[in-house]
């Protein structure tokens, strides 16, 4: 049965993304000189970029002689008043050789004392300085991008974008690679050079010949004010200065591809303490413990577009501790990945339901993590990039035993390729896990996203899974998910959505993460946005109403219902304000607990509550963002009150402090239950290659504090050493007997990595 299923999988796979080759769009893909940008406006010229003159001294000012001659970009303010002159005058001149695309920023300014530099980190994000960077679609895809990105400081901030920067969070700033930047000021503003090596970026080239998609900008914090190139609309929100389907074409002549090979060994040492119960569980006994391991990646390119990773007993010890989090649902909770492993080109595994990033066809979490607990990762071997016409991913990697969980093996293959037009996608993934112990799981997944007109988006995608134990049959609804949804993207003007989707009871994602099982959801979305006029001190408005609606499959009844209506506006000057009351049905067929202190009993709630936000300027050194959200909740009442607080003291130190702070009350049932997490971050820069964080947590509802201290020496890229000392400190050692340890664990660690750089 396995290996028919196996085999089904795999030829409807390729059946499906194959069977496309013969559409007509080769035409679009055979001669990647003849691309070009077609926007609404009709079609744009490309630009040629500059081949440097000379050689270039990394110093932030570009006075070389090589830069003579090279035609600045021309730009545009985007926000606060679209179209108009930048404030400052903006000079951006892009030039390569044979190894590496340079830019050079010229960013003046007339008050330069006001110049903002808060931050020093690397891929810090801090919104209280100057930026200025690149956006570069390096396939020229139309949806991906990758982002260089520095401060005054000189920090180096980097990310992968997808999905044409379309959604809540769509970068991922985990992702890092080579690259170096210098900055410098003087009376006259601040100025930056850029070099980015061409095996960073990977590219598809055709006798010597790419193509790619650009996008520079530059921030003047003090006066919320973003200069960009080319001129790009903020119709679709934050991330409009990001999207890679509105970049400018740029060609790059003779520029051959190369095959980099990277050798990163690793070593870990450390001491674990931890109090466990004795075999009689009457007394907690002490267990201290000495760890130490070494590792070796590899990463190879196979051709200009194609990089290969190898992984032998990678380094997945997690030096960067998870925000905690209160769970108020009956469902479970989701953390994001933050291994670097997974991380270069991250979004070709993308394979989303619905419009929340929790619920996914493959979840990379589920690979080296079982029930909070590490489990040890013998190796494994990942390929990324773009063969032909197609993204390709592939993924394999074998587990140790821990427990009563068997040695596995972990396997996704992922294909994607554009359809009918640039916009436009296919794709297909198949994943497998596969126990020693006879246990398997296997699921395949299609999917497309059509540009049908505009700004309109027709998204359609279907799985099956196929799991040891169950019936499965081929085409079953009730071991499949599928997810329909029509979307016009953009905050500009009368937007709408609809969507519908559904899950089998037996569907099981094996190495996915999804919410709720054995349902249907329907929802829908309209909303009205606007840009005042230029004499205007607020920036935009949006006013929307939205529901969904989840039906329990076996008994057809319905499980939630929502209606939310919200209005949101941002003022010229920094400030966002939105207000969102909302109306829930909720049906509950269990009772489900949220403390030891309140449960939830099974039956049929309404209730309503209000939420409030307003988040200040980010062009001051002291920040701060509000929540409120009251109202009823369930059979009693509820009231959220949430502070987030930033304060940049100086450009060599940071401090965070957040509090979320829950209370419930359910008079008819005695019950009450009172919710803290307090989060403290403190960040010291002393320079951009060393920086000492510490980061404690308080959470009421595990009465625990979890502290995370974590120094970093980052010389330049590919060399870092962490020393890392967690502790876990219980808070009411008396709820239980015998009485719980003070300490509950406690790490130390130090971890060293080289890379040895052959290119």
């Amino acid at each position: 049965m396995k290996n028919t299923v196996i085999t089904i999988g795999i030829i409807v796979f390729l059946l499906f993304v194959g069977c496309f080759n013969a559409i007509g769009y080769e035409k679009y893909h055979s001669d990647i000189s003849n691309q070009a940008n077609i926007l609404e406006s009709g079609q744009t010229s490309q630009i040629i970029i500059s081949r440097i003159n000379g050689p270039v001294s990394l110093d932030g000012f570009s006075k070389e002689s090589a830069w003579e001659g090279i035609r600045p970009l021309s730009f545009i303010q985007m926000e606060p008043v679209f179209g108009v002159d930048p404030s400052e005058r903006t000079e951006v001149l892009l030039a390569y050789d044979d190894d590496y695309l340079y830019m050079a920023g010229r960013l003046y300014d007339s008050e330069p004392a006001k110049i903002l530099s808060n931050s020093k980190q690397r891929d810090s994000g801090n919104p209280a300085c100057e930026w200025f960077g690149i956006v570069i679609d390096s396939f020229n895809d139309k949806e991906n991008a990758l982002a260089f990105f520095t401060t005054p400081s000189g920090l180096r901030w980097d990310a992968a974008v997808f999905n044409d920067a379309q959604g809540n969070s769509p970068i991922n700033v985990s992702w890092n690679t080579f690259w170096d930047v210098e900055t410098a000021l003087n009376e006259e503003g601040w100025f930056a050079e850029f070099r980015i090596p061409f095996s960073s970026l990977r590219f598809q080239e055709k006798e010597g010949r790419v193509i790619m998609g650009i996008i520079v900008w530059r921030s003047i914090t003090r006066k919320n004010e973003w200069a960009i190139f080319p001129s790009i609309p903020p119709d679709w929100g934050f991330w409009s200065k990001f999207k890679p389907s509105k970049a400018q074409e740029c060609v790059i002549e003779d520029v051959t591809s190369r095959k980099p090979l990277y050798i990163a060994p690793y070593s870990l040492g450390g001491l674990g303490h931890s109090s466990e119960f004795n075999q009689l569980k009457s007394v907690y006994q002490k267990n201290n413990s000495l760890q130490g391991e070494v590792g070796l990646d590899i990463k190879y390119g196979l051709s200009s577009n194609l990089t290969l990773d190898v992984t032998v007993n990678p380094d997945f010890a997690q030096v960067e501790a998870d925000d905690q989090q209160v769970n108020l649902t009956r469902f479970p909770l989701f953390f994001p990945e933050k291994r670097l492993f997974f991380q270069e080109r991250s979004s070709i595994f993308d394979f989303t339901f619905e419009t929340s990033d929790q619920n996914k066809l493959f979840y990379s979490r589920r690979i080296g993590l079982y029930d909070g607990q590490r489990v040890p990762i013998y190796g494994g071997a990942r390929v990324i990039g773009r063969l032909g016409s197609y993204d390709l991913g592939f993924i394999n990697m074998q587990t140790a035993p821990i427990g009563d969980l068997p040695s596995e093996n972990f396997g996704v293959l992922r294909l994607r390729r554009q359809l009918f037009n640039q916009n436009s996608y296919l794709g297909s993934m198949v994943t497998s896990r596969i126990g020693l112990d006879g246990t398997y799981n296997y699921v395949y997944g299609l999917d497309s996203i059509i540009r049908v007109f505009s700004d309109n988006y027709l998204t359609i995608k279907w799985a099956q899974s196929f799991t040891s134990g169950k019936n499965n049959n081929l085409f079953s609804m009730s071991s499949s998910r599928y997810y329909l949804n029509w979307l016009r993207r953009s905050n500009k003007g009368f937007g709408y959505g609809v969507s519908f989707s559904g899950s089998g009871d037996y569907y099981d994602p094996g190495i996915g993460f999804q919410l709720r099982h054995n349902y249907t959801r329907m929802s829908t979305g309209t909303w009205y946005g606007w840009f005042p006029k230029e004499q205007s001190r607020y920036f935009n408005h949006v006013i929307s109403l939205g529901t969904f609606l989840f039906i329990d499959n076996d008994h057809g009844a319905v499980e939630t219902f929502n209606v939310q209506s919200m209005w949101e506006f941002s003022t010229k000057s920094g400030w966002v304000f939105n207000l969102k009351p909302q109306f829930y049905y909720e049906n509950v067929p269990v009772n489900f607990s949220l403390s030891k202190h309140a449960e939830i009993p099974k039956g049929r709630y309404n209730f309503i509550d209000l939420n409030f936000e307003l988040i200040s300027p980010d062009g001051n050194p002291f920040s701060i963002g509000i929540k409120v959200n009251a109202g009823s909740f369930y059979d009693g009442r509820r009231i959220f009150l949430g502070l987030d607080t930033k304060w940049s003291v100086l450009s060599d130190l940071e401090i965070g402090l957040s509090n979320e702070f829950n209370h419930m009350v359910f008079p008819e049932r005695s019950q009450e239950l009172s919710a803290h997490i307090t989060r403290l971050r403190t960040l010291y820069m002393l320079s951009t290659k060393f920086s000492a964080m510490a980061f404690i947590q308080y959470n009421s509802t595990i009465d625990s504090v979890d502290a995370n201290f974590r120094f970093r020496f980052n010389p330049r890229e590919g060399v870092d050493l962490y020393l890392v000392y967690n502790e876990s400190l219980n808070t009411d050692r008396y709820q239980f007997f015998p009485a719980l340890p003070f300490t509950g664990s406690r790490t130390v660690l130090l971890k060293y990595t080289y890379t040895f750089n052959f290119n």
